[in-house]
C-alpha cells in the first residue's frame, strides 16, 4: 500500500481546567498563542502574559451559564447590541426560545439549585418574560 501525504497537522485549541493540562499540551498552547500575537501585532512587542491579563474570563459555574443565556436572550429581543454590529436587532421567535429553554432548566434542576441559583432563576425569568411582551407589544 503506498504511504498516504499528509497535508494538515491537526491540533487540539480546546480550553481546559488547570488539573487536566498535561505539559506539553501547555508548550504547544502557549506557542500557538505567542504565533496569533505576534500576527496581530507585528509591530510591537506585547508579551504573552499581558495579552492573557486582557482575555481574563469569569469563572465558569451554573450561575454564569444561565447569565450567558439571559444575555443571549436579551440581544435576541433586541435590549442589547449585538457586539459585532453595534444594531439592535430583534429576532422575537429565538428570544422566545431562550426563555422557553431557560424555562425548561429551571424545572429540570428545581431541588438541585442553591437558594442563590433559585433566586437568579426567578429574577431573569421574571425579567426575561415581562421583556418579551412589552417587545411584542
Amino acid at each position: 500500500m503506498p504511504e498516504e501525504k499528509k497535508d494538515f497537522i491537526v491540533k487540539d485549541r480546546r480550553i481546559f481546567a488547570e488539573e487536566d493540562k498535561c505539559p506539553k499540551e501547555e508548550e504547544d498552547k502557549k506557542e500557538l498563542r505567542e504565533e496569533k500575537i505576534k500576527e496581530q501585532a507585528p509591530k510591537e512587542s506585547v508579551s504573552v502574559d499581558k495579552q492573557e491579563e486582557k482575555f481574563c474570563l469569569p469563572e465558569i459555574n451554573f450561575s454564569t451559564f444561565i447569565i450567558s443565556l439571559n444575555t443571549s436572550a436579551l440581544l435576541h429581543l433586541g435590549v442589547i447590541e449585538e457586539p459585532a454590529t453595534g444594531k439592535k436587532n430583534k429576532n422575537l421567535p429565538l428570544g422566545k426560545q431562550t426563555i422557553d429553554i431557560l424555562n425548561m432548566l429551571e424545572e429540570k434542576t428545581r431541588g438541585n439549585l442553591t437558594k442563590e441559583e433559585e433566586g437568579l432563576f426567578k429574577s431573569i425569568l421574571y425579567d426575561l418574560r415581562i421583556t418579551y411582551v412589552k417587545q411584542k407589544g
